[in-house]
Order: C-alpha cells, then sequence, then structure tokens
C-alpha cells in the first residue's frame, strides 16, 4: 500500500450567546445587518439577509439579499455589501462582516454561514487587501466569530491559478 500523507484543516472560532459580549464595533455591524436584512427583497423565498461591512476607514457599509424570479439573477446579502464598499471605497480593504437572517420575517435562533459563492469573494478580498477580515454569523440565541474569512473555504480558487 503506497505512503499518504494525512493533512488536517483546523481552525478556532469563538460562540456567543449574546451580541453584548463582542466587541463594541461589532456589537455595531451585527445590529445594523440585523436593520438591514428587513430590507432584504426575498419575494420568492422568504429568507431575508442582512450583512454589515467594516472598513478600514471606520465606515459601515450594508447590504441584503435581493432576488429574481429568474433565481441565479439576484445576489446574496454579503455580496450586495462588499461590491458596494468596493464601488464606494475601492482602496479600502475589510476589516469585518457580520450576517444575520430572517425567514418569514422571524429572526433565525441558529447564525447562517455565507453561501459557497460568497464566501470565494471573501477569499478574494483578503487576497486583494493581503489581510485577513472577521466574519461573524448572528442568530438569536448563538454568534459564531471567525477571525479569518478564508477559514471558511479551506480549498479555494486562486488567482494563481489563472
Amino acid at each position: 500500500m503506497p505512503d499518504k500523507n494525512q493533512n488536517r484543516f483546523q481552525f478556532s472560532f469563538e460562540e456567543f450567546n449574546s451580541a453584548d459580549l463582542l466587541q463594541e464595533k461589532e456589537q455595531e455591524l451585527v445590529s445594523k445587518a440585523k436593520e438591514t436584512a428587513e430590507t432584504a427583497y426575498a419575494k420568492y423565498s422568504k429568507f431575508s439577509v442582512g450583512a454589515a461591512v467594516l472598513l478600514e476607514n471606520g465606515k459601515i457599509i450594508t447590504g441584503s439579499n435581493q432576488e429574481n424570479a429568474a433565481y441565479p439573477s439576484g445576489l446574496c446579502a454579503e455580496r450586495v455589501a462588499l461590491f458596494y464598499a468596493a464601488s464606494q471605497y475601492p482602496e479600502v480593504a475589510v476589516q469585518a462582516i457580520a450576517v444575520t437572517a430572517l425567514k418569514d420575517q422571524i429572526p433565525l435562533e441558529e447564525p447562517v454561514p455565507p453561501c459557497g459563492s460568497c464566501r470565494q469573494v471573501f477569499v478574494e478580498w483578503e487576497k486583494r487587501f493581503q489581510q485577513p477580515f472577521t466574519v461573524i454569523m448572528a442568530g438569536g440565541k448563538k454568534i459564531i466569530r471567525i477571525e479569518k474569512a478564508s477559514w471558511l473555504l479551506p480549498f479555494n480558487f486562486q488567482s494563481d491559478f489563472l
């Protein structure tokens, strides 16, 4: 039997039962994400997501998911916020993003992780600015805080492949 290497991917995260236990700026991000989830255009799925991005210059940019009858034409809250931030502040890095969700306008108890497309965009952002950013996933009963967005997508596609 041939030799094989066994590698493990491990990362740490913090779990909180209240936003009050987060840093003040992170509490503000979670609050803004919750407010913004209410602005989602989620006519089809009834699944409203809000995101708030903290930029290095202290600005907070928000976004909500925007659906379309032709499902692939919609866009997730995380990418709405990040793309808007890039269009307004193209040279400013992201420090953190907070994400929360509602189902039928009721806040979810558990945190909802970003989809694969959003995770890939996170990786691009970290590579673009050569620095990690924090991801905060906020539910009603639990909040998860991850120090590096790229940890959410360990085998990601890199621009170096092109």
